[in-house]
């Protein structure tokens, strides 16, 4: 069972992006705004492996799922 802490750094991480707040910044930057049709999984920036987690992490309500939730919102503006 997984009991790390989950935050938007750690689920940069998980995808295997830079994560420091600095490209947290840039990758929002670079890839807003995300249109209201498209799923955040669906997003054309994301390879397969990680639209499958993302897709996953949320139909799962998983606990990556907040944070999920979170970077789409930042996309979202």
């Amino acid at each position: 069972m997984d009991t790390s802490k989950h935050n938007l750094s750690t689920l940069f991480e998980q995808l295997g992006l830079p994560s420091d707040k600095a490209s947290i910044e840039d990758f929002v930057a670079r890839h807003s705004p995300l249109p209201g049709e498209v799923a955040i999984q669906d997003a054309p920036f994301w390879s397969e492996g990680q639209s499958h987690f993302l897709e996953e992490g949320l139909e799962e309500d998983s606990d990556w799922a907040e944070f999920i939730d979170e970077l789409d919102a930042l996309l979202r503006h």
